[in-house]
């Protein structure tokens, strides 16, 4: 047990208190992350990063963004691994109040995690990457990252993170104006986790009930939530391939 003389090694126990988010209790992420750094046992920033990013899900983006010298302290421990989570906390502070500065830090920490074969933390940066380039002008690159971080979930089996990329697309269809496959994605991308880190995916839904009406957009979105994984992974592949014809024809 944490605390009783078993010690987890690196920092890592920091990483337990995500499970807040997956309730919706941010703010008791952040407390846990406190009391894990004053143990004194963070030696490569690894809790350090968790509370920026658990500040940033709770909403104090101020005080996440306040966080000095993260990147610097893992880049000290040539540990690429805390380098790319650092820099994924970092971009996710400041999406926000410094899109460019997010965006640089995203594609740094990405390029790290392929180049190290970390194919979950590669994943989770695709993911916010992917949010940002969609915000910002490059839909085509956005569509490359969702579908790379779909897949390495989907390979993994790992049927609670997948969730999120699968959130990011729905956000991306609604403002293309794929109204009713983003309606069908958010039925079965919608949790507290994916509330919480794909912030975009409320918004997302209340225009799409405004638009569609609340009758069709429950009916759409029962219609997502009942779908096992492999059958929305797969209408999700075939919704980025029309996505991606559409705007392929736009831009000629």
């Amino acid at each position: 047990m944490i605390g009783s003389g078993s010690e987890v090694p690196f920092g890592l126990e920091g990483v337990l208190g995500i499970v807040y988010v997956a309730i919706g209790q941010r703010e008791r992420y952040v407390e846990w992350c406190r009391a894990q750094l004053a143990r004194g046992r963070d030696t490569h920033t690894l809790t350090r990063t968790w509370l920026v990013l658990a500040l940033s899900h709770a909403g104090a983006g101020e005080e996440a963004r306040a966080a000095k010298g993260l990147i610097e302290a893992a880049e000290a421990t040539h540990n690429p691994w805390a380098l790319a989570y650092a820099l994924r906390a970092y971009g996710y502070a400041f999406r926000d109040a410094d899109p460019v500065r997010a965006l640089e830090a995203l594609r740094r920490g990405l390029v790290i995690a392929q180049d190290s074969g970390n194919r979950l933390v590669e994943s989770q940066l695709a993911t916010a990457l992917s949010q940002l380039e969609a915000e910002h002008d490059d839909p085509l690159a956005a569509l490359d990252d969702i579908t790379l971080a779909i897949r390495h979930f989907d390979d993994s089996g790992n049927v609670g993170l997948i969730r999120s990329p699968l959130a990011t697309l729905a956000v991306f269809l609604d403002r293309l104006g794929r109204l009713e496959p983003a309606a069908t994605i958010a039925g079965f991308a919608f949790d507290p986790h994916t509330a919480s880190v794909v912030p975009q995916l409320t918004t997302a839904i209340t225009h799409l009930r405004d638009v569609l009406d609340d009758q069709t957009y429950e009916s759409l979105a029962r219609k997502g939530e009942a779908m096992t994984t492999a059958a929305m992974v797969s209408y999700a592949y075939d919704e980025i391939d029309q996505a991606r014809t559409e705007l392929n024809t736009v831009s000629k």
